[in-house]
């Protein structure tokens, strides 16, 4: 809550994503040349990038230049921005996630529905998932509006074409009504606790 903030103030954001990237791919690479290919079954690695990055014209190449010296699948990387971070950079946002997903990449929009126009954004930005806010998630069972928004969200997300995912799910019950909605996937602490990676 602190450091981000303090990041982005200071413009550091899309060295912190640099790292973060180096660090992921190296990872994901390691795991992929100790594991043999028949025992091995790989997830989607999710990595959030600032809205600084999508402004920065070299960073696109940066993540380029990674893939080819880690010689990872591009569809095992799916990279997220909040959709308020893509909105305010709409025109570079919508050209690098073009480009990222041109490479095999896949891109989600996080933290939709906090916007006033979210829904028409969704016609102007090309993603694979769409993450549901999880401020609409975590009171749903509690407040009927916040179940319609999510049901809303899902269903026009399904109509493009896109992928759901709830945040903030820490409940069983909550899991079931989202079950029963169609989304697509949940994360949150009712599913796993964040846990640190075994680097090695």
């Amino acid at each position: 809550g602190s450091f981000i903030p303090s990041a982005e103030r200071y413009n550091l954001m899309p060295a912190i994503d640099r790292w973060v990237i180096r660090e992921a791919f190296g990872y994901l690479s390691r795991k992929i040349n100790k594991i043999p290919c028949d025992e091995m079954t790989l997830s989607t690695c999710f990595i959030n990038l600032s809205g600084a990055s999508l402004s920065d014209e070299s960073f696109f190449n940066f993540i380029r230049e990674q893939r080819n010296i880690f010689k990872l699948p591009a569809g095992l990387i799916c990279f997220e921005v909040t959709e308020t971070a893509a909105i305010a950079n709409l025109g570079e946002a919508v050209e690098f996630i073009n480009d990222i997903r041109k490479e095999g990449f896949l891109f989600a929009l996080d933290d939709f529905g906090s916007g006033l126009s979210s829904f028409s954004y969704l016609k102007a930005i090309p993603v694979d998932y769409l993450k549901i806010d999880g401020c609409f998630v975590c009171n749903m069972l509690n407040d009927p509006m916040d179940t319609a928004i999510v049901e809303a969200i899902n269903q026009i997300g399904h109509i493009a074409g896109l992928k759901t995912i709830a945040e903030f799910v820490e409940t069983q019950a909550t899991k079931a009504t989202l079950k029963t909605i169609g989304v697509d996937y949940v994360q949150g602490f009712g599913i796993e606790a964040p846990q640190p990676l075994d680097v090695t």
